[in-house]
This record gives structure tokens, sequence and C-alpha cells, in this order.
């Protein structure tokens, strides 16, 4: 899922772990199941991008320093995490996933005589496959992007590390 941690380092429950692919698990599964469904699963991915920049935030405020810079490195924090999180986690991952389950369905669908519900499984199966291919490129993109613009208009006392 992402690079391994050191030794003793701590876990970052909204970067490290499966959460973060629910948005394009729904894109996955959308030959499959009902759109409510895809657009719960994007419901719950952007809960958890929400959730993410008001833990970054929290964690921002609580380092010691002048009472100034924290509300600058507080809002660059949230701002920063949750631009990069709706952008690498929602947004860049779930239209691939969307567009990869759509060509493969539509090549299933003239290359093959599968019924459709073998090509709808095999469709969502590939869009899964698919899912810890893009994320780490995508992620990279995203520091590149943020780097090369948002990143250059915060305070020097905010600035967040790359992802």
């Amino acid at each position: 899922m992402s690079e391994p941690q050191p030794r003793g380092a701590e876990r970052d429950l909204y970067r490290d772990t499966w959460v973060r692919y629910l948005g394009e698990m729904g894109e996955a599964f959308r030959s499959l199941v009902p759109a409510a469904v895809v657009w719960l699963s994007y419901g719950v991915a952007s809960s958890y991008v929400l959730a993410d920049a008001i833990d970054k935030g929290k964690k921002a405020g609580e380092v010691p320093s002048p009472e100034a810079g924290r509300s600058a490195r507080v809002t660059v924090a949230v701002v920063d995490t949750f631009v990069w999180q709706a952008l690498a986690s929602v947004a860049i991952p779930g239209f691939t996933i969307n567009r990869v389950c759509a060509a493969s369905l539509y090549v299933l669908g003239t290359a093959t005589r599968w019924p459709l519900a073998v090509r709808k499984w095999t469709t969502t199966a590939l869009g899964l496959l698919t899912i810890p291919i893009i994320i780490h490129p995508i992620d990279r993109s995203v520091d590149f992007l943020l780097d090369s613009s948002l990143r250059k208009l915060y305070p020097s006392v905010g600035k967040p590390s790359s992802s």
C-alpha cells in the first residue's frame, strides 16, 4: 500500500491502510451494484478525506510554537491534506478506475461471447487489481502537482512535507 515504515514509526491510518481505497472499490463494483452504492462509497471516501484533514490540522496545532505560527501551520495542514487526499485518494483514482472498468467492459463485450454477468465480474476484478498499481504513481503525481502550485503559496512556517 505504501512504502515500508521505519521501525517505531507511527502508522498513518489515512495514508497507510486499506480505508483509503474505499472510493476506488466503489468504482470497481459499479457494473455490479446500484449507482447508490457507488455514491455511498464516495461519501465514505469523502468523509475519510475530511477526517484526515481534521486529524492533520489537530496534530499541527499540537506542535509547540508561537500562537501566530500555530494558526498558519494548522490552516496549511488542513488545506494541504484536504486537497492532496481529494485528488490522490478520490478524484484521480476514481476517474482512472472508472475508465479502466468502462474500457474493459466494452472490450470484453466486443472481443468475447462471455455472458454479461461474467464480463461484469471480470471488469470488477480488473478494476480491483488496478488499484494497487495506480496508487503510488498517482500519489507522486499529486505531490509534484501540489509542490509545483499550491505549496508555493504557503508561508514557510507551515510548509508540509510531501506525502
